[in-house]
């Protein structure tokens, strides 16, 4: 709504009017000669009703410009993808010049596409604007102002050729009585999402300033609030779009075999789950990372377009492990959301605090997971809530949390991993979508659970059968490859096992009840996976194949460790009783042979795996957040 206001307006030293309007190069106020007064027309619109359009010919954006909450409120992507393929794709490149390249980083429009990616605003005409009117933009974003150079947002203004668009720089240029009368068209990009929301809490007010030249000197203004979109992370409550495991190599530069026999099984899952395009084996920067899962996180920004559909950016999110020095800082391999995946409509970008941390291994992706989406005790969560190993004396990168804490509508559930080995939450908790009230179950790792299977087997007779059967592992000292063979008999009598299972066991229900807690999950949506634990240098580890650390590929597959349990009667029993388990809720379980490239090295498939996945139909703009 416009807002007039008396008082002898000035444009600004050195203001100089876009499309063909007069300049006004000093401080004063220019006149037209008229005897009276002209109060000023300003009527900046945009799309804040959020149907995708702005309403040019009634109030349906104009009544509800100054709001943001459920119903209300224009919303601005952060251009950050790349989308005429300009940015470098050299992993020679240092950690900020590669990240510091995308759309949003230039004053350029880098092709038709990548207006797609703006939001549109509209300076309403005003047919009688008299000679030497002035309209200019300003914005105002907090809680702390932009540094200079670095801008929240970013506008273009349409030429004279329509639907072409030139930058217009705020600071210098205004727009004068030709355009005003006509009206003028613009695009608005921002050029960052919100990291740290004491700095900026992803709100944008954009105002316009029109000003008659009269004398009496009067202005109008027109204010319209943006948010910038969230960067949003997916849970497994939508499939596989595309998988992707690390192509791991042999020091002659052939594939490793292991590596075969997994992206194999892997690639096998995605068939049986009908699921197109086929795996991707990524080759890394600096050496095969075979962690997969833990260097790059997939995730996604959106706004509202017309007929109800969405435009969005996918991000490649690079993790904050720290892992080198100098002007490459960060875990070499991440460099892959910028040199393979940046592009169009797909953005790369990375966070971190310069600082080295003894607890990088925290910042790794395998601990940051979604829960699917939930409503619970009123509040509703339909984008889900990122889950994280996170304690006060036991924490990722504090500037990382801070930069996924500012999105506001995935807000953390935080558990304690420190017992664990490599800490991270996907060792012990899954989730997946299911026919259920809720619409998702969580899998949990239960050791006591599988110390009940092995004992019940040498009730029914069979204790002499083996675990592990035809499966080799190093010796303690590291040193030659020796039988992992055992007996259950044998498994069962050692009391270390046993302790370290009992004591995870308890870790793991102390994180259950925090998530119940949050969520409202009641246990007859969790489904209990059985694998023992074991103590290595102090963290618990799955003795077992960890196979709540899975691959979820749909609502119908997934893919799991080979569990290489006892076979009773010509099956594995943790195979059965994985299967039995997940079979009410509809689901096929493939096997993945991970025991050498994974497991023995302290981890499992969901590891060495990672997956963009289809994007969610839900609103986040309906959070109001």
């Amino acid at each position: 709504m416009a807002t007039a206001g008396g008082g002898m307006a000035t444009a600004g030293g050195g203001m100089a009017t876009a499309g063909g309007g007069m300049a006004t190069a000093g401080g004063g106020m220019a006149t037209a000669g008229g005897s009276g007064t002209v109060t000023p027309f300003a009527d900046l619109r945009a799309d804040s009703n959020r149907d995708g359009v702005i309403d040019l010919t009634g109030t349906t954006d104009d009544a509800v410009e100054t709001v943001w909450n459920t119903t209300s409120g224009a919303i601005v992507l952060a251009n950050m993808d790349d989308d005429a393929q300009t940015c470098s794709t050299s992993s020679a490149q240092s950690d900020a010049t590669l990240a510091a390249c995308h759309d949003a980083a230039d004053t350029i429009v880098n092709g038709a596409n990548d207006l797609l990616d703006m939001a549109s605003l509209r300076i309403m005409p005003w047919p009688n604007a008299p000679p030497n009117s002035m309209g200019i933009i300003t914005v105002t974003s907090g809680p702390v102002a932009a540094a200079a150079g670095s801008p929240r947002v970013r506008f273009f203004s349409e030429t004279a050729t329509a639907g072409t668009y030139t930058y217009l720089d705020t600071a210098m240029f205004g727009f004068g009585t030709n355009s005003l009368q006509q009206g003028i068209n613009l695009k608005m990009e921002a050029t960052n999402i919100v990291r740290d929301r004491n700095t900026w809490d992803g709100y944008v007010d954009v105002t316009l300033t029109v000003i008659s030249p009269y004398p009496g000197g009067t202005q109008t203004t027109d204010t319209v609030r943006f948010r910038v979109a969230p960067l949003m992370t997916f849970s497994h409550a939508t499939p596989v779009v595309q998988g992707y495991a690390t192509r791991v190599r042999q020091g002659n530069g052939t594939d490793d075999p292991d590596s075969v026999d997994f992206r194999t099984d892997v690639q096998a899952g995605l068939t049986g789950a009908g699921i197109a395009a086929p795996l991707i084996s990524m080759i890394t920067p600096g050496g095969d990372d075979q962690w997969t899962q833990d260097f790059f996180e997939t995730g996604y920004m959106n706004m509202p377009i017309a007929n109800g559909a969405f435009h969005t950016i996918r991000v490649a999110i690079r993790s904050a492990n720290k892992e080198g020095g100098g002007s490459n800082p960060l875990r070499t391999a991440g460099k892959v959301v910028f040199t393979q995946m940046r592009g169009p409509d797909v953005a790369g970008l990375q966070q971190f605090q310069a600082s080295s941390s003894t607890q990088s291994t925290l910042d790794s992706f395998g601990n940051l997971e979604t829960i699917p989406p939930y409503t619970h005790n009123g509040t509703s969560y339909p984008q889900g809530r990122i889950i994280r190993g996170n304690i006060p004396s036991y924490h990722p990168d504090n500037s990382f949390l801070r930069m996924m804490e500012g999105q506001a509508v995935q807000p953390p559930v935080y558990v304690d991993t420190s017992w664990l080995l490599v800490g991270h939450i996907d060792e012990t908790i899954s989730f997946l979508p299911a026919a259920t009230p809720r619409g998702w179950i969580m899998l949990v790792n239960d050791a006591a659970l599988a110390r009940q299977m092995l004992q019940d087997q040498v009730t029914a007779g069979n204790g002499s059968a083996t675990i592990f059967p035809g499966m080799q592992t190093l010796n303690s000292t590291g040193t030659a490859w020796v039988s992992a063979a055992r007996s259950i008999n044998n498994l069962l009598a050692d009391t270390v096992i046993m302790s370290d299972s009992a004591a995870a066991a308890a870790e793991v229900n102390a994180q259950v009840a925090i998530i119940k807690a949050a969520t409202g999950l009641q246990d007859s949506e969790i489904v209990k996976i059985p694998f023992l634990h074991e103590d290595v240098g102090g963290g618990s580890l799955a003795y077992q194949p960890g196979t709540v650390n899975l691959f979820l590929l749909n609502s119908g597959h997934l893919v799991s460790a080979d569990p290489h349990g006892p076979i009773i009667n010509g099956v594995d029993i943790f195979k059965a009783q994985m299967q039995g388990a997940l079979a009410p809720f509809g689901y096929t379980v493939h096997w993945a042979e991970e025991w050498y490239l994974y497991h023995l090295l302290a981890g499992e498939t969901h590891c060495g795996t990672n997956a963009t996945r289809v994007i969610p139909t839900s609103k986040w703009w309906e959070s109001g957040r």
